[in-house]
């Protein structure tokens, strides 16, 4: 995975970072601001506060000494209040950021109208890694910004307390943190390579981790016995991260030790040279205090300044992914800006000698298709598997463009509409259709958001697959969590806080959220009854084609007793149309389609042998 450098240009990054937190909070960012200066320079104020007084004490002056005692009560008590009100600002600020950060990352990503990147694994690194440039891992870029600050202004004013005592050991205390801060520097550039290296591993470790608690795998990993199996691959996956995470640690253990050492020779130098001072009265008693007090505040600024510098170097490296992702354009191709408006469909879908494969390097799937799909009509697509059935419903939908060729919608290019535009007009049921954590109200209002809170279209819908007494009996009926994965507020340990819905009962309620989408142009239905028996089956396809009547729909399914009855039924083989034709000149003419319908008709007409384990005499069914 290609690695993107920090952003160049730290003024022009700096302005960057300041405007994150302008937009996530501008009183919230002024008030940090204000508390930064403020905290900035109480260790000066400190310093030079003591020196006063223990120079007035020295000398005699008592009321000056406790003018300034007050003035170094006063400082303190800043000092004790200022760190809560700024980790709390902080705090909020990095919350504000977080979600600012994360409406950008996922902007970007649901403006993606294709499916290409989705499906790249480069990307989907990329996007592992933005995930992590959040509000905290940001933090050093943004509200670190103000740390930073703050260490400045304590560095710069305590360096000129030291240069008016020792102008020496203020360049000693400088070049001190030259080593220091290139060191933290190449540090972090190891530790975000590092984290870029283990990408893939952390996001494997994920999966095993996630798929051992996953309801749906359960069974099978139990009755495979695969738990230690999987566990093992989570736990190498684990170790593959961890090494190159003690890697970087023990690579800054030693340096950290080298860096700590030189600063106690410089300090302790100094103070060897204060003390002989004041000895030969060279320095005052309170000139010593401020000297060990400037030299440890600008030792500890100068240490708080290389960590705030290379902590922003790491998130800047970390927030090149951000911009990467949220920079992208679309990976579809721009439809013109005076667009045709899409017409209602009232001629054809029409697919004009389409080729396609996903990238260059991979085999063409569709092979010079040329399809009609009539205004009104219902045409199947039967074929093996990989003959291409379920790319070309994703071009249908515009997830991707033909790599050759065109599909027009009553003569407009479907790479000139919208793809928004094109799916408004749409209803799909895909054969991998998803099953939300979310309740049965829910599950089928999806389907069109604005139906969400219209229960009676939602009962409607479910009527027609026969769903919705199932669901009205379910403990909250339609409000029913379809899932165990969490409660609901309020729900607790509630054993009815949500339920696990059959097979055929998730297809029934994929099939209503399809169906809701009523007054569609087109109709797609992928595999619509796969998950029900054979009576379920039969019910569900005399409903579909009652609402299909006078539609235009494309049918997609194995079992071609499911499609005979389609107006029009079209053979794919290896990504090229074979047969097409009507389920009866399909049988006459002996082909494939014919071979395959004879396949599993045989299947349930044979009586198996006595010594058949298939007593049920399906097993020739497809």
């Amino acid at each position: 995975m290609s690695r993107p450098e920090a952003p160049r240009g730290l003024a022009r990054q700096i302005l960057h970072a300041l405007g994150l937190c302008w937009h996530a909070g501008p009183w919230l960012t002024a008030v940090y601001l204000l508390a930064t200066v403020v905290g900035g320079l109480l260790p000066t104020a400190t310093a030079w506060s003591t020196k006063f007084v223990i120079d007035g004490l020295t000398a005699g002056h008592t009321a000056e000494a406790v003018r300034w005692a007050v003035a170094l009560a006063a400082t303190g008590l800043v000092a004790g209040v200022l760190p809560h009100l700024t980790a709390y600002l902080r705090d909020e600020l990095s919350r504000r950021l977080d979600r600012l950060m994360q409406d950008q990352l996922y902007t970007a990503i649901n403006g993606f109208q294709g499916l290409s990147r989705l499906e790249n694994p480069a990307f989907r690194n990329d996007v592992a890694m933005a995930q992590q440039a959040s509000g905290g891992a940001i933090g050093p870029m943004t509200t670190g910004l103000f740390d930073t600050g703050r260490n400045v202004l304590t560095l710069v004013s305590l360096l000129a307390t030291l240069t008016v005592l020792s102008p020496v050991m203020a360049a000693l205390v400088t070049a001190a943190s030259v080593p220091a801060l290139l060191a933290r520097l190449a540090l972090s550039r190891r530790r975000v390579s590092m984290m870029a290296d283990v990408s893939q591993a952390t996001r494997r470790q994920v999966f095993y981790s996630l798929l051992l608690t996953d309801i749906r795998a359960a069974k099978e990993i139990r009755l495979l016995g695969l738990g230690d199996f999987l566990k093992g691959r989570m736990l190498g996956e684990l170790a593959t991260t961890q090494s190159g995470e003690r890697r970087v640690d023990r690579q800054e253990v030693r340096t950290q030790a080298l860096l700590a050492t030189l600063s106690t020779l410089v300090a302790g130098g100094g103070l060897v040279w204060a003390v002989h001072a004041a000895a030969t009265d060279a320095l005052t008693a309170g000139d010593v205090t401020a000297f060990i007090a400037a030299v440890a505040g600008a030792q500890a600024a100068l240490t708080g300044l290389v960590d705030n510098i290379s902590m922003a170097h790491q998130a800047l490296l970390l927030f090149a992914y951000h911009l990467r992702v949220t920079s992208l354009a679309d990976d579809l191709r721009p439809s013109p800006r005076q667009a045709p408006a899409l017409p209602a469909l009232r001629g054809a879908i029409e697919f004009r000698d389409v080729w396609f494969r996903y990238d260059d390097a991979h085999p063409w799937v569709l092979r010079g298709v040329n399809l009609t799909i009539p205004h009104g009509r219902a045409v199947a697509l039967v074929g093996l598997n990989g003959a291409g059935k379920s790319t070309l419903i994703k071009l249908l939908c515009r997830f991707y463009d033909p790599t050759k060729g065109a599909i027009r919608w009553d003569g407009v290019d479907l790479r000139d509409i919208p793809p928004a535009e094109l799916r408004r007009r749409t209803g799909v049921l895909f054969q991998d259709y998803m099953c939300y954590d979310l309740t049965a109200a829910e599950n089928i209002g999806v389907g069109d958001l604005p139906a969400l809170a219209d229960r009676p279209r939602l009962r409607a819908a479910a009527r027609q697959v026969d769903i919705d007494t199932a669901l009205e009996n379910l403990p909250r009926g339609y409000d029913t969590l379809l899932s165990r994965l969490f409660a609901d507020q309020g729900d607790g340990a509630d054993p009815q806080a949500g339920v696990v819905l059959s097979g055929g009962q998730w297809q029934r309620v994929a099939l209503a959220r399809t169906l809701l989408r009523d007054h569609r142009d087109l109709l797609i239905l992928d595999e619509p009854s796969a998950g029900l028996d054979a009576e379920a089956e039969h019910e569900i396809h005399r409903g579909l084609r009652r609402h299909r009547h006078g539609r235009t729909s494309l049918l997609v399914s194995h079992r071609l007793g499911a499609v005979r009855e389609a107006d029009r039924i079209v053979v794919l083989e290896d990504g090229r149309i074979a047969e097409e034709g009507t389920h009866d000149t399909l049988l006459a003419e002996g082909g494939t389609y014919a071979r395959i319908f004879a396949l599993q008709a045989t299947g349930y007409r044979t009586t198996p042998d006595h010594g058949s384990d298939d007593g049920d005499g399906s097993h020739g069914a497809a």
